[in-house]
């Protein structure tokens, strides 16, 4: 049966940790994910390459990338390598390795913490870097989407926790190269989101989700529907402002005693599927007449971009 979901369903490997590599690979291929989300800390040094081949020979899409090193500074959850030069270097590598396996797709970054608090210096410091990636990114046919982090990773992780900061560092850079992952887990209590996402649609490069509960640890997410996040007035909300491109469902569960990680993981792909179909439909607005679930407010006629 056809999914009333408007995206393609996508999974991020950080959401079944418990399982191997290639157990990812079949296992999605299996339950019909239609797009990846390729966590690089999963890859074997080993066997990368035979790895990267498994995922072409499964046909399934490659349509983001979490690279081994996200930021161009240190951070508590990637401290090494500590300098810039180092880091950027790692960057480089992980897209010259993936990026003939994931043609378009996008490598998520964040600033990383601010140096010594100074936020101004961290955002000055990441558009210097984002400038230096998108060349990286162009000339290897992928793009880079900067990711705000939720406040709870504040001065640990990020020194931005809003669309609108990372739009702004965004539009700064001017590449077409470089956009925005948009994680609900992390911005939805933006009281801003909306109307930052209307704003410029097109920067939206990649769409990510899970629910919220009060975290316990840095790593507490909980399924769709599971949660307080209005998942279907923001993925309406994102469709409209015209992004057709992947939802990715991204869940970290460590550090809990009722970790996800613990259950069914097959049955935690199937579930948060089907979620995220009834998200969809019970927030679809009425319509004055019918016409085939198209938004209202101008992407009718947009082109859809192709799935990356």
């Amino acid at each position: 049966m056809t999914s009333p979901l408007p995206f393609p369903y996508g999974v991020n490997q950080f959401t079944t940790m418990p399982w191997t590599f290639e157990q990812d690979v079949e296992n999605y291929t299996q339950l019909g994910v239609s797009a990846l989300e390729l966590c690089e800390v999963k890859l074997d040094p080993h066997r990368r390459v035979e790895q990267l081949d498994m995922v072409a020979q499964a046909g399934l899409p490659v349509v983001s990338v979490q690279p081994a090193v996200h930021a161009m500074v240190p951070s508590a959850s990637q401290p090494q390598p500590s300098s810039r030069k180092e880091r950027m270097e790692s960057f480089r590598r992980s897209i010259e390795l993936i990026a003939p396996y994931a043609p378009g797709a996008a490598f998520v970054t964040n600033t990383g913490p601010a140096p010594a608090g100074n936020m101004a210096e961290a955002i000055r410091q990441t558009i210097t870097d984002h400038r230096e990636l998108a060349a990286i990114a162009s000339d290897h046919g992928v793009r880079i989407a900067l990711e705000p982090l939720n406040p709870v990773s504040l001065n640990l992780e990020t020194a931005i926790w809003t669309y609108g900061q990372a739009l702004d560092i965004v539009q700064a850079v001017d590449r077409d190269e470089v956009g925005i992952c948009l994680d609900l887990w992390n911005v939805w209590q933006d009281s801003q989101l909306i109307a930052g996402i209307d704003a410029a649609p097109d920067r939206i490069f990649l769409l990510q989700v899970s629910d919220w509960r009060t975290p316990r640890s840095g790593g507490d997410r909980r399924s769709v529907g599971t949660g307080e996040i209005p998942i279907g007035r923001l993925l309406h909300a994102v469709h409209n402002a015209g992004y057709w491109g992947p939802c990715v469902v991204e869940i970290f569960s460590q550090n809990v005693p009722d970790s996800l990680y613990d259950s069914d993981l097959h049955t935690l792909i199937r579930e948060n599927r089907a979620a995220l179909e009834q998200a969809w439909q019970e927030h679809r607005p009425a319509m004055p007449e019918d016409n085939g679930g198209l938004p209202r407010n101008g992407a009718i006629g947009r082109s859809q971009p192709t799935s990356r």
